[in-house]
């Protein structure tokens, strides 16, 4: 794997962990849920537009064939 594989995969599997933990918190329930799910929310929006500038900037490296 090079380096921009290993970046991608990294950012899509943080993305995809928070998504994951505010899926568990919401099921779950209960004073935590209430507490924190907005800001799970808020951490999964900003991961996802980090990896959308991530995958954005990979993509245009190849272009111009820097990678």
């Amino acid at each position: 794997m090079t380096i921009d594989q290993i970046i991608l995969a990294a950012s899509l599997l943080i993305v995809a962990g928070i998504l994951g933990w505010g899926v568990l918190t919401m099921a779950r329930g209960g004073s935590y849920n209430v507490k924190n799910s907005n800001r799970i929310m808020r951490y999964r929006i900003v991961f996802q537009a980090l990896a959308l500038v991530v995958i954005l900037v990979l993509m245009w490296l190849r272009r111009d064939g820097n990678a």
